[in-house]
């Protein structure tokens, strides 16, 4: 009885923390740099990165930090986004782009 307690709460503190891509954010580009791009903005995003003692992926994290960017990017007129630097703690700053195509 305790295991299945146990683990109805991490399913349920999970479920909490997972993230979804609004439509419009399925045709922003990632980019590794931008130089021939509008800067629109930066934006810095978060999620949590622990769930009391239970270390989330870096994988996941990662993802999850740059599907809130890629959210955060038509908000501004932006089709691109570039990280500003390494994840740390669950926190991320992204650089958001317009790009001629």
């Amino acid at each position: 009885m305790r295991s299945i307690l146990m683990l109805g709460c991490v399913l349920s503190l999970s479920a909490c923390t997972f993230v979804h891509m609004a439509p419009s954010a399925t045709k922003v580009k990632v980019l590794a740099s931008a130089p021939s791009c509008e800067k629109r903005g930066e934006a810095e995003v978060s999620v949590r990165h622990k769930v009391g003692f239970y270390e989330r992926s870096e994988a996941q994290v990662r993802d999850e930090l740059e599907t809130l960017a890629r959210n955060e990017a038509p908000g501004v007129g932006a089709d691109s986004i570039s990280p500003l630097g390494q994840p740390m703690d669950g926190s991320q700053r992204w650089a958001l782009w317009r790009c001629a195509r």
